[in-house]
């Protein structure tokens, strides 16, 4: 993906994957080697000890040893123009999760701020964007007012992208790490009981002028990637697998190819275009202790594999004008060949969407997003003094948040009718999505309490309700996709009329030609005929002069011949008395 002056790459030798582990405990079982480099673990009192070896192995109390080891110079290479990702998983309690986004998390973004170059506004750009992910791999934006649906992008010249993602511009470490801690609010409140095994994605993006005096400057853009995985290492954890042990497995067997977000996306972090460095959090619990033993093997795996960083620079214009270039081509290639070739369809979209992507790539075009977006959270917030402890506790329940959120969602469906066939399908996935969170509520007889004790004894009508709710679901979907079958329906039959008429025209077009050329054809033999003929006749006539001619002269040498013979006879007679005179005389 990386490109210099036109897309030409500045590769890099390959980086190991930096490991670090925190250990919230220490016990007999677990002791760390010299110089905090190493780690010995045995399973049993007779067992023999084994060891591991990391980067950098810390405890709860000395955490803070990380910054120099390992945030500060991630963070100097996003300043550098490299991609930078820090991937925090194993065991997380409340406690253990607020230590490490206040010693972490803050302070990775403290360092990338004070190390980005001191730019003005118009020469440097920053914004952050966060994403949920559930156990299943699907993915929801969180700084989406709507929770629009995300996917992967292959881009010619900006690589791989998540399509659909919300970016919030941001100007100080302080503003990105407000909105961090809200998203990260917004997954426990979203996600209700399955909070604790949703992981998160959260992007910062940094890009900077290089030239910024040059009327078409090229840019230089990099990402600082911060995964928070759930999940443990061992197969047999109540709290599940963790995404990391299926992309670590599927490295090792080459089988990388995935089309889920969350898998892609750590597979190149781990294996790709980056600078990784990866915190295990680790909790020794004894002898029956499963998850520990395996979570050091994951470690020590990750730290086996190579990433490649690459810089990445680019012209925003030249690019836009590269592919606008491409379209042309393309509309031509399809006008000459009639645009019956599907494939020239597709690479026509996929031009268009190439484009698309490429302007939305811009700075103010961004920073306009990013206001609507901070606009609409802010006053989609109600003011602290009008509400009411009651209201206050809907707010806190997972269930009824999700009702309120799916009846949302169902009346803007209602209101807006069949509109966007893009924007019904998005509406459809996310009231899929809620529907599921709500049936898993629903059925969770914890959060049953919470929500209505009620509820409780009175399971075949929540059963009922539930099923009211699915069939609603279910006829907004049939209803969206009647409405994309229709879609889809008057598009081809457009498309076949234009097919049609083009057709028709390039038919009539070419018997057109072909008219002139045989009417020219004709005229041209007709001229060469009338030619022919008039040069043959000419050809006769001299011939037959030119024969009436010989005759002639063939006569008038025959009367010359005979008045020659003539004449010497004559002279021959003549001769003959003034021979004898002459003799006589002699």
């Amino acid at each position: 993906m990386a490109t210099v002056n036109m897309n030409a790459p500045l590769c890099e030798g390959g980086e190991p994957v930096r490991v670090g582990v925190v250990l919230t405990a220490l016990t007999d079982y677990v002791s760390i080697g010299e110089e905090g480099r190493g780690l010995d673990y045995k399973s049993g009192n007779n067992e023999e000890a084994k060891s591991f070896s990391f980067d950098q192995v810390v405890t709860v109390d000395n955490i803070q040893i990380f910054q120099p080891e390992f945030l500060q110079p991630l963070a100097e290479s996003i300043s550098s123009g490299y991609n930078g990702a820090l991937l925090i998983c194993g065991a997380f309690t409340e406690k253990i999760s607020t230590l490490i986004d206040q010693t972490i998390t803050k302070q990775v973004l403290a360092d990338l701020f004070s190390s980005v170059l001191p730019q003005g506004e118009e020469e440097l750009f920053i914004s952050v964007s966060f994403v949920q992910f559930y156990p299943d791999d699907n993915a929801v934006d969180l700084l989406s007012p709507r929770r629009q649906s995300l996917k992967l992008v292959a881009h010619p010249v900006l690589g791989n992208l998540v399509g659909g993602v919300c970016e919030v511009c941001v100007y100080s470490a302080e503003e990105a790490y407000s909105l961090y801690e809200t998203c990260r609010e917004s997954l426990k409140a979203d996600g209700g009981s399955i909070s604790s095994r949703c992981s998160s994605l959260f992007s910062v993006a940094v890009e900077w002028k290089l030239h910024p005096e040059e009327v078409e400057p090229e840019v230089c853009r990099s990402r600082l990637q911060l995964f928070r995985l759930a999940g443990g290492a061992s197969r047999t954890d109540l709290r599940g697998v963790s995404p990391l042990v299926k992309v670590v497995d599927q490295t090792q067997r080459e089988a990388t190819s995935n089309d889920k977000i969350l898998p892609f996306l750590l597979n190149d972090a781990l294996t790709g275009n980056s600078r990784t460095a990866l915190i295990y959090c680790i909790n020794p619990q004894g002898l029956l202790d499963d998850e520990t033993p395996c979570a050091l093997a994951l470690a020590q795996k990750a730290s086996g594999l190579v990433t490649r960083a690459t810089v990445y620079r680019w012209f925003p214009r030249a690019n836009e004008q590269k592919i606008r270039d491409s379209i042309v081509d393309q509309r031509n290639t399809m006008m000459s060949q009639g645009g019956s070739e599907v494939h020239n369809t597709f690479r026509l979209a996929e031009l268009t969407q190439n484009l698309q992507i490429v302007k939305n790539q811009s700075w103010e075009k961004r920073r306009e997003e990013s206001k609507k977006i901070k606009g609409k959270t802010q006053s989609g917030r109600p003011p602290k003094s009008n509400v009411h402890s009651s209201d206050h506790r809907e707010a806190s329940d997972p269930m009824k948040h999700l009702q309120a959120q799916l009846k949302q969602e169902m009346e803007e469906h209602i209101r807006e009718g069949k509109g966007d066939v893009e924007k019904v399908q998005e509406r459809a996935g996310r009231i899929q999505q809620l529907m599921d969170a709500l049936r898993e509520e629903t059925l969770n007889p914890a959060a049953t309490e919470q929500s209505d004790l009620r509820q409780q004894t009175e399971g075949p009508q929540r059963e009922l309700l539930v099923l009211t709710r699915e069939r609603r679901v279910l006829v907004l979907q049939i209803e969206a996709l009647r409405a994309e079958a229709q879609q889809a329906e008057q598009d081809l039959q457009n498309q076949y009329q234009h097919q049609q008429t083009e057709l028709h025209c390039l038919r009539e077009e070419s018997l057109q030609v072909f008219r002139v050329f045989r009417q020219v054809s004709e005229e041209q033999r007709r001229m060469s005929e009338s030619r022919y003929r008039s040069v043959l006749l000419e050809a006769v006539q001299d011939a037959v002069y030119l024969s009436a001619q010989n005759q002639e002269l063939q006569a008038d040498n025959k009367q010359l011949r005979k008045a020659l013979g003539e004449l010497k006879d004559t002279l021959a007679v003549r001769s003959g008395p003034m021979a004898e005179g002459l003799s006589q005389q002699h």
